[in-house]
């Protein structure tokens, strides 16, 4: 049973930086692609970078291309999202995801979140 796990949010002040991980576990992943969302309050989910379970392929949303990095580490079975020059509307739970059947919006397996605050 896939299973994703989020860690990394928190309360952080705007300008700062935070990176976001996301531990899979359950099977293998090799023919995966990986994602990253996230919801603020009273808004739909919001898709936001994707990168194949290999690492060679990426893609971003323009809401946060030149602010966000996205990685994987195979050999741990994790994925990582740095977020750089946080804003306050980047306050929201961001979610991992995973999927094989769709690039770049993945959505076959969900973590439960993690929380995002941004302080002005």
């Amino acid at each position: 049973q896939v299973q994703l796990v989020e860690s990394g949010g928190g309360l952080v002040q705007a300008g700062g930086s935070l990176r976001l991980s996301c531990a899979a576990s359950g099977r293998t992943f090799s023919d995966f692609n990986m994602g990253w969302y996230r919801q603020a309050p009273g808004k739909e989910r919001e898709f936001l970078t994707a990168i194949s379970w290999s690492g060679d392929r990426t893609y971003y949303m323009g809401s946060v291309k030149g602010r966000c990095t996205i990685s994987i580490d195979n050999a741990k079975n994790t994925m990582y999202l740095q977020v750089n020059s946080l804003k306050p509307e980047d306050t929201a739970v961001y979610y991992c995801a995973a999927g094989r059947r769709t690039w770049p919006k993945v959505y076959d397996y969900w973590g439960q979140g993690t929380q995002v605050t941004v302080s002005s």
